[in-house]
């Protein structure tokens, strides 16, 4: 269940990391949402790793936060580097 729970704030905070983020964004509404839970999941396992949560606790949304935003930012990095 903490799973689950991983993925519907990495999709609340991809959207979120989106608007927060400044510049023009190459991606599309369901591409932000997947990084955002990607980030969100990498939050969760990185700060379980850390000692920062238990186990079966989620990244909390700040984490999650930074974590997309740092994810999003890669992105957009990687994207304007293969089409100049």
């Amino acid at each position: 269940m903490s799973l689950i729970w991983a993925i519907l704030i990495g999709f609340f905070v991809g959207i979120i990391a989106k608007f927060l983020t400044p510049g023009r964004d190459p991606s599309g509404f369901f591409v932000t949402a997947i990084i955002g839970i990607v980030g969100s999941l990498i939050a969760t396992f990185l700060g379980r790793a850390l000692g920062w949560y238990a186990t079966g606790e989620t990244a909390g949304f700040l984490g999650a936060l930074v974590g997309s935003i740092i994810l999003l930012l890669g992105y957009r990095m990687l994207k304007r580097s293969w089409h100049p």
